[in-house]
This record gives C-alpha cells, sequence and structure tokens, in this order.
C-alpha cells in the first residue's frame, strides 16, 4: 500500500511539472523578443576619443585603437539580443572595410535593429573607397541603414581634428557626438511606415 501511495505522489509530480514546463515553454514560444532601449556605438580610436562625449548622450561605447572593421560583425553578433534599437558603427579608419563585412553587420544586428554607419576621415589612401562601400551598403537598406557623413563634417572644421588630421580634439570630440546624436535624433523622428 505504501508503494502504490510512493508511486502515485510520483506520478502527479511528473504530471505537474511536465504541465508547468509546457506552460512555460508554451509563454516563451509566443513571446516577442523586446529590444532594449538606449544606444551602442562600436569604434576604433576615433570614437575612442570622444567616448566621454557620446556617454555624456547615452551611449554604451565600446571603442578600441586599432580596431579594423573586419572585426565588426563579431562585436555585434556577439552583443546579440542585448543591442538597443540605435546601433552606431563608425570602423574604416585602420583598413579596408569590404562590402560583405558591411553586409554581415546588417545582418548581425537583425532586421528590427538601425545602423548607423559613420564615414571615415583620415589621411590614407583606402579612405574614399570605405566611403563609397559604406554608401553603398546604407543604400542596399535604406529603411535600416543611415550614413552619418563625419569625414564631411570633419573636413570643415580643422579644429575638431589633431595634426594627424584623424583624431578629435576636445571640441572636436563634443562635435562628433553632437553629429552622431543628431543623425539619430533626425531617424527617430521620422515616423515607421505601416505596410
Amino acid at each position: 500500500m505504501a508503494a502504490r501511495r510512493t508511486t502515485a505522489i510520483r506520478c502527479a509530480l511528473i504530471a505537474v511539472m511536465a504541465s508547468l514546463i509546457a506552460i512555460g515553454g508554451a509563454s516563451g514560444a509566443t513571446a516577442e523578443t523586446k529590444i532594449p532601449d538606449g544606444r551602442f556605438a562600436l569604434g576604433d580610436s576615433v570614437m575612442l576619443g570622444a567616448k566621454y562625449s557620446l556617454k555624456a548622450r547615452g551611449f554604451a561605447v565600446d571603442a578600441q585603437q586599432s580596431r579594423q572593421a573586419y572585426s565588426g560583425p563579431a562585436e555585434l553578433r556577439r552583443r546579440g539580443g542585448s543591442l538597443p534599437q540605435n546601433v552606431v558603427v563608425h570602423l574604416g579608419t585602420n583598413g579596408t572595410f569590404p562590402l560583405s563585412t558591411c553586409r554581415s553587420m546588417v545582418k548581425a544586428i537583425g532586421p528590427k535593429r538601425h545602423l548607423f554607419l559613420v564615414t571615415v576621415h583620415v589621411p590614407r589612401s583606402w579612405t574614399k573607397g570605405n566611403n563609397k562601400v559604406i554608401r553603398k551598403c546604407a543604400a542596399e537598406n535604406p529603411a535600416q541603414v543611415t550614413v552619418i557623413d563625419w569625414d564631411w563634417a570633419a573636413s570643415r572644421h580643422s579644429s575638431w581634428l589633431y595634426s594627424d588630421k584623424t583624431h578629435l580634439t576636445p571640441a572636436g570630440s563634443k562635435a562628433y557626438a553632437r553629429v552622431i546624436d543628431q543623425a539619430i535624433a533626425r531617424v527617430d523622428a521620422v515616423p515607421a511606415s505601416t505596410p
């Protein structure tokens, strides 16, 4: 009799556990993944020079000296679902920026986020080609990718850059953050199109 009671209790526990797993699985399967609020910026030493100015404007910043463009997709994939709605990438200062890398970054952030690509301003042979790639990548994904033309802005304000014509002075740090912030604000101000 005790053995039957133990078996009945085990069966009841298994049934309860199975129903809890089913409920949890069902709610997990139907729940939509929420994109976190905020802004994330990924870049190289140019962005590193504006890290505190960007943080003051609400950005989480991951910027490293000598970072190459090819590292961008993996960095974005590593963050996955923790990426916020607006993602800023400024890469290409230190070498070439292939179109395939840019396409991989668009794919890495997913279809519901917006990617802001910052053009490069550096006196190097690859600058023009990298900026062309950035614009082409944005043109392929006009609803999801916006170009922030730092190259144009920096070329008109020599006081924003040190003598290397690349890295940011204190005034340039503030201007860089402001240019990026204003570009995001313009996109956020446009109502989303309804299907």
